[in-house]
């Protein structure tokens, strides 16, 4: 227990704590940039088991901001590199790679088997997933994201509001690292707090770590936050689905303008119509565009004038 020894003097800690810890199976989803420092001082603290789902592999030009791995892994899966560099570094941890994408199809499964889950994937649509899973099943989830020079890190469901409680309203256009950068430093001060966070939930802390939002502003050197215990949950969810999930009475839209065709070759390729109504006969709606802002915003318009079901669909990269 020596390698454990300056965190169980907390009086937070101790022996008891550190035996919740070494009992623990965390699912961590995404393995970049916020993934990197979480899974490491998960590692170094003890976590006894990790499930870490990535269905990406390791770029050059990702790794200012994911010192895990090396240059000469450009091309391994994240995930299967992650495990064999965290398991150097503390070999009473188990980590299980999972080279695939979350998505609604897998992750009840995933999440069923975890105490906690970290979301540290970087699309609306993984995000909200994991909410909803959480949400369903009970399950605290702590949820971050990091940009440019500022982040946020916030624990979620588990007794907690929801991520869509906290966030009804999505952004109109989503920026991401390709186009808005982002310094890597941020990414892991922000992934260090979302470990924090993720095992101040394990071990039971008082204030908890959900219903608790943290930001962290670089261009200002500012932190700030607040608890959002009583925000209330929305009225009206549009769910995301998995592709093995659409049926043969779906219509299928698809919204990527940037793709030269649909994903598959029963989906319509249409640019957003707001005048677009489904012709008669329609079960269900997919909506899908590569992260789940598009056929977020385009399935709440169509809700307003529609009556009728409507699904939102992330699809995968590799697609």
């Amino acid at each position: 227990m020596s390698r454990y020894a300056r965190q169980m003097i907390l009086p937070q800690v101790g022996a008891e704590g550190q035996a919740r810890l070494a009992a623990a199976h965390v699912l961590v989803v995404g393995a970049g940039g916020l993934g990197v420092p979480v899974l490491q001082y998960l590692v170094g603290a003890g976590i006894g088991r990790i499930t870490l789902v990535d269905g990406d592999r390791i770029a050059l030009h990702n790794l200012h901001r994911q010192p895990l791995y090396r240059m000469d892994q450009a091309g391994r899966f994240k995930a299967e590199a992650a495990a064999e560099a965290l398991t150097a570094l503390n070999p009473d941890v188990t980590v299980a790679p999972v080279t695939t994408w979350l998505d609604p199809a897998n992750g009840p499964a995933l999440v069923a088997e975890a105490d906690l889950v970290l979301d540290c994937a970087d699309t609306f649509a993984a995000s909200l997933t994991l909410s909803d899973v959480c949400m369903a099943a009970g399950k605290p989830l702590v949820a971050a994201s990091a940009l440019a020079m500022s982040g946020y890190v916030g624990g979620f469901c588990g007794g907690a509001p929801s991520l869509r409680a906290l966030f009804p309203d999505l952004p109109e256009r989503g920026a991401t690292c390709d186009t808005a950068g982002v310094m890597g430093p941020v990414v892991a001060m922000i992934g260090a707090l979302q470990a924090q966070m993720g095992l101040s939930a394990l071990l039971g802390l008082i204030p908890s770590p959900l219903g608790q939002l943290v930001t962290f502003d670089a261009a200002r050197w500012r932190f700030g936050g607040f608890r959002f215990d009583g925000a209330p949950e929305p009225a009206r969810v549009i769910p995301f689905i998995a592709p093995s999930q659409i049926t043969p009475g779906d219509l299928v839209i698809d919204l990527r303008t940037e793709a030269p065709a649909p994903f598959r070759a029963d989906a319509l390729h249409l640019v957003p119509d707001p005048d677009f109504t489904p012709p008669p006969g329609t079960s269900r709606v997919v909506l899908a565009c590569r992260t789940g802002l598009r056929a977020h915003h385009a399935g709440s318009a169509l809700q307003t004038r529609w009556g009728g079901t409507i699904a939102l669909l992330a699809v995968p990269p590799s697609d």
